[in-house]
């Protein structure tokens, strides 16, 4: 396919997450045309009208067009379906994470894809924002010496809906696997063996679903570097997601600027006079546009798949091990939860 042709992108799922994806893809240069469908058909006309980009019936009418690509920003439980639906059709893939529910689910869809050359990107916009980026030149380059300590956060200020948590798998596999992923990606190591914890003190639908709104995570690197990773639900002081490198010779933080959302308590500093970031979204604004610039070189043959399925299974197997270590309030080899 030429560079310079402009290209028709299909999106499934118009929720937060898809509409904020069809305005990103509406102002990329190269893309003609974005077509919208929703399991709502009555949401996907009106996302579709708001952001004037085109509307599609339903799947099959999304499919019946003459894609370029597809873009699943829909429900988790209907992704392994539509991932291999598309491939199929040979039309290449950008699905948010997950890639299905479970792990099953996921090896299934990947053992799927071992025969097709068609390419399937998943969404981990952590990879494509520039402080982690910096981050993992630093540590790669040597300029770090060696790591001793790895400090992630992702610190959401107010928990999602009730019925998001009864179906999002838990803070380690929806939240956390963020982390996972990242911390993997910036030093190029694999984690074996995690301990994690969990509380419940805010509202009793986390409970409810088995889940939890807060938790911490203690991980060991292939290579001996301890890393931590800390949740919640409740950071009412504002979104705060950061990782901090610290090395024998220096450290590299991502997410620390005017807007994170730190009070010190010194008597001589004097406070940010900028509001933190409301939530994901405008954090990583920037990066969740790079990375479907990049899916567009991707589906048009221009790039390697920056995110293939298999580095999206790593990570989940790092939550999934987490989940079993909170159950069972001990350390968690990932090798046990591997399939």
């Amino acid at each position: 396919m030429s560079s310079h042709r402009a290209v028709t992108l299909g999106l499934a799922g118009t929720g937060r997450i898809g509409s904020a994806h069809a305005e990103t893809l509406r102002k990329l240069p190269n893309v003609a045309t974005v077509l919208v469908a929703d399991a709502d058909a009555a949401r996907a006309r009106t996302t579709a009208t708001d952001l004037g980009v085109e509307f599609a019936s339903d799947l099959d009418a999304l499919f019946a067009a003459d894609l370029d690509g597809l873009i699943i920003a829909t429900a988790t439980d209907a992704h392994p379906e539509l991932i291999i639906r598309a491939v199929d059709a040979g039309i290449p893939v950008f699905c948010e994470k997950p890639v299905a529910a479970d792990i099953t689910g996921t090896l299934a869809v990947i053992v799927h894809l071992r025969t097709s050359p068609v390419p399937v990107q998943i969404g981990f916009q952590r990879r494509f924002d520039a402080g982690y980026r910096a981050a993992r030149e630093a540590i790669r380059s040597g300029r770090l010496g060696w790591l001793h300590t790895l400090r992630a956060t992702t610190l959401d200020p107010a928990p999602p809906p009730a019925e998001y948590i009864a179906r999002s798998g838990g803070i380690f596999r929806d939240c956390g696997v963020h982390d996972f992923d990242i911390i993997r990606w910036v030093t190029g190591r694999e984690i074996t063996s995690v301990y994690a914890l969990g509380a419940n003190r805010g509202a009793s639908f986390f409970a409810e679903a088995d889940d939890v709104d807060t938790a911490a995570v203690l991980l060991r690197l292939d290579d001996g570097t301890v890393a931590t990773v800390s949740l919640t639900r409740y950071n009412g002081a504002g979104y705060d997601v950061r990782l901090e490198a610290l090395g024998s010779k220096g450290n590299a933080i991502v997410g620390l600027d005017d807007r994170t959302p730190l009070t010190s308590v010194e008597p001589d500093h004097s406070p940010s006079p900028y509001p933190p970031y409301a939530g994901f979204m405008e954090r990583f604004r920037p990066a969740y546009a790079d990375e479907l610039a990049a899916f567009i070189e991707v589906a048009t043959g221009q790039l390697d798949n920056p995110c293939p399925p298999v580095d999206a299974l790593e990570a989940f197997y790092v939550a999934e091990a987490c989940e079993l270590s909170r159950r069972e309030s001990r350390a968690v080899e990932v090798a046990e939860v591997r399939r």
